[in-house]
């Protein structure tokens, strides 16, 4: 006998003041269905979800819950209003005795059920609001992003919960891992209407491709048709007026079907634009410690970050990634031990806590009042990459629309929030990008296209991130944080650094560098005296440093004159020349730093 579903919504039509966020739109969740819900920024999924819950009622159609489903629904941003502590919101709707279900999500979720709700940070409000739904164990939850703010052990603890658990649920989430992990189906909201498939979200990108592409040939046809019958309107229907009226409205249909197909919305259109290139050691760090109180946050480091490196940082929240990003970048200094950066950095940050935008300004006052993009006496214009643009267009390449553009900034959401810094930090040129929990809040497309961008950057990437998924996908050395100050570096990903930690658990050792670097040859000389170097040697690894800044500075000056437009046309002999002396310093500068390196990996010994 079958069950009868858990949640129905049939014929839903919601529209707020504007183009409808959904029209017609059925679904069916049933008992043991493990759904993602997967769609586009802004295509409305938090919008479903709140429908489903019955927080948000739609303009038309009907919502049904079979009598005795309880659901529950864990938001983005929870109402905590007359609760003292992060506890009393929990355990809210419990009896006394199963509050310790409330206790036990809270150590697998790592937050303190006694912090009061006026002093929680927001990331402590999302994890109470989980733990309340995990203990209450509603017949159907509705998660929308639990996964944020929450690290990678708190995902694991949840990911295991999630299995074990009987009841139905719907999840959205940006972590691919998690939801190949945990979904047995999947959901897909795609200009407003929603399709269902049996299989969860490892094969939705196959199925989403497919249907586009069958989209594609079908307008294709489409258009083949009715150009065709176009022509024939044209040509005969004098003569045929009132025989083939029925051919004539049937071509006035399927212009007005074509007119009505929404276009599928395209991909931001993000750039990274790298700067002047940095020197090979973009940082080397040594004997590096710092502590806060009685918490150390890493103690004696040694650490090489060269050129064109991706580090990705993990580890529990709290632990100290930040910290250590920012005393590898100077802007706070150590306790012990020394960091020294390479020539010519030009970093670009994206911060979590996302400081770089007002959220009581605009889209359009955080970019035009931005120091780095304003443009002298232009009020609508902001500064590209050197290029003036105007900022509504600028902000469309970003998939913001007119109206937006207006719009306060707290008005976003917290993948809107993510593109519009992105729109900022991608504005500038850079050889270091420091990307601090870029990937919260983002779509599976978005997060796409930025691991394509980070794969072509030129420069030297600095990663914080929970994603497992994106950290294989982007980072070639992982620093794992072990606690007690302890740092370790392993090759790879996640999935890399999981693998070599369970094979030498026990072996693990302090970071040496960043990325396993062949060593430079080495005279035969050097070899045979390895305590330290000679007078001559000593000389040149002083001068060295004096010798790659000149080598850089020629480069600079070489690229400025060969970047003449119609230089070739003109005066070929000189282009020619300038590019010989080009390559010819772009050797010498690979060739000192080389040198450089293997003196100073002598002199350390």
């Amino acid at each position: 006998m079958a069950r009868a579903p858990l949640l129905q919504l049939s014929s839903i039509s919601l529209t707020f003041g504007g183009d409808p966020v959904f029209d017609d739109l059925s679904l069916v969740i049933q008992p043991g269905d493990r759904l993602a819900l997967v769609g586009r920024n802004g295509s409305g999924k938090s919008t479903l979800m709140k429908v489903m819950a019955g927080l948000v009622e739609a303009d038309a159609g009907d919502r049904v819950v079979t009598p005795g489903t309880s659901v529950g629904y864990m938001e983005q941003e929870p109402e905590m209003a007359g609760f003292a502590t992060l506890g009393d919101y929990a355990t809210s709707a419990l009896d006394p005795a199963e509050h310790y279900k409330v206790e036990m999500a809270s150590e697998g979720l790592k937050f303190d059920p006694e912090r009061p709700v006026a002093t929680a940070s927001g990331g402590e409000r999302r994890r109470a609001a989980l733990a309340k739904l995990m203990a209450e164990a509603p017949d159907l939850m509705l998660l929308d992003e639990p996964t944020n703010h929450l690290d990678i052990e708190a995902i694991a603890w949840l990911e295991e919960e999630l299995k074990q658990t009987r009841a139905a649920y719907v999840l959205i989430s940006h972590d691919r891992a998690f939801l190949r992990a945990l979904t047995k189906g999947t959901l897909w909201i795609d200009r407003g209407a929603v399709r269902r498939q049996e299989e969860g979200f490892a094969a939705f990108e196959a199925w989403r491709d497919k249907i586009w592409e069958e989209e594609d040939i079908a307008r294709h046809k489409l258009d083949r048709k009715i150009k065709h019958e176009a022509k024939w309107a044209v040509e005969g229907i004098s003569a045929r007026r009132k025989r083939n009226q029925g051919r004539v409205r049937a071509l006035q249909d399927m212009r007005a079907e074509r007119a009505s197909q929404i276009r599928r919305q395209g991909t931001a259109a993000m750039e990274f634009s790298s700067g002047p290139q940095s020197s090979r050691r973009v940082i080397e760090a040594k004997g590096l410690t710092k502590v806060f109180g009685d918490r150390p946050i890493v103690k004696g480091l040694d650490l090489r970050i060269m050129r064109g490196d991706r580090v990705a940082f993990v580890g529990p929240n709290g632990v100290g990634k930040t910290t250590l990003i920012k005393l590898l970048t100077g802007e706070i200094a150590p306790d012990e031990g020394t960091v020294t950066q390479g020539n010519a950095l030009v970093p670009a940050i994206f911060d979590q806590s996302r400081a770089a935008l007002d959220p009581d300004q605009s889209l359009w006052e955080n970019l035009v009042g931005d120091k780095d993009m304003r443009v002298s006496g232009q009020a609508d214009q902001v500064l590209v990459r050197g290029t003036p643009k105007h900022v509504v267009g600028y902000l469309k390449e970003f998939l913001f629309d007119e109206r937006q553009a207006r719009a306060a900034v707290r008005s976003l959401s917290g993948g809107e929030k993510a593109r519009l810094l992105l729109a900022k930090l991608m504005a500038k040129e850079s050889n270091l990008l420091v990307l601090d929990e870029p990937t919260n809040d983002l779509d599976v497309e978005t997060l796409d296209l930025l691991q394509e961008l980070l794969d072509g950057y030129d420069g030297t990437v600095l990663l914080v991130s929970h994603d497992r998924d994106f950290i294989d996908r982007v980072a070639t050395t992982t620093l794992a944080f072990d606690g007690g100050g302890r740092v370790t570096a392993y090759a790879g990903g996640w999935t890399d650094y999981q693998a070599q930690k369970g094979e030498s658990a026990s072996a693990a050792a302090p970071a040496k560098t960043a990325a396993p670097k062949a060593e430079a040859p080495k005279p035969q000389a050097q070899k045979q005296k390895a305590d330290g170097l000679t007078f001559t040697e000593r000389h040149r690894l002083e001068a060295l440093p004096g010798v790659i800044d000149k080598l850089m500075a020629e480069i600079a000056k070489l690229e400025d004159f060969l970047a003449q437009p119609d230089l070739y046309a003109k005066e070929p002999l000189k282009f020619k020349k300038g590019t010989e002396a080009l390559v010819e310093r772009q050797q010498a500068l690979s060739e000192a730093e080389e040198e450089w390196l293997t003196l100073e990996e002598k002199a350390g010994g």
